[in-house]
């Protein structure tokens, strides 16, 4: 018994230790994975930043629930820029992979900004959503800016 014990914890180790292009089958799922979870990450944000603009009305549930889900979405892209998921339907640059440590500090500084985002939703205060929009918005165009095709 305890050596079939030792079996089920060392798989389940070794599984929970494998890298994550393990998850992917194929580069063009990494690609749509993270393609699928920018988009909606993206809609949320929008969503959040339409009524901070003023192009909609403000709702302080709708942009919490908004602010909420696209800070969840801000922390599963990352784990699909898989090597050779840098070919294919994609507008990732190679910088990516060649200067990764960058490319994850940026990843890193938008997800705390979404957290902020998502924090000042939950106020309901609209001019700290609009700061805190406003300042991730700027992560956000960095990191397209050093690391994303036109």
């Amino acid at each position: 018994m305890k050596t079939l014990a030792s079996l089920v914890l060392a798989a389940a180790a070794i599984t929970l230790s494998a890298p994550a292009s393990a998850q992917f089958a194929k580069p063009e799922d990494a690609i749509k994975y993270r393609k699928s979870a920018l988009t909606i990450m993206a809609t949320h944000f929008g969503r959040v930043g339409a009524m901070a603009n003023g192009r909609v009305p403000f709702d302080a549930k709708v942009a919490a629930d908004n602010a909420a889900i696209a800070e969840t979405m801000s922390k599963l892209p990352w784990t699909a820029f898989v090597p050779g998921s840098d070919a294919g339907d994609t507008k990732a640059k190679s910088e990516i992979w060649s200067d990764n440590a960058k490319f994850k500090e940026a990843a890193e500084k938008m997800q705390g900004e979404m957290v902020k985002v998502a924090a000042a939703a939950r106020t309901g205060n609209i001019d700290a959503i609009k700061s805190a929009v406003g300042a991730t918005g700027g992560t956000c165009k960095a990191c397209h800016d050093a690391f994303r095709k036109e």
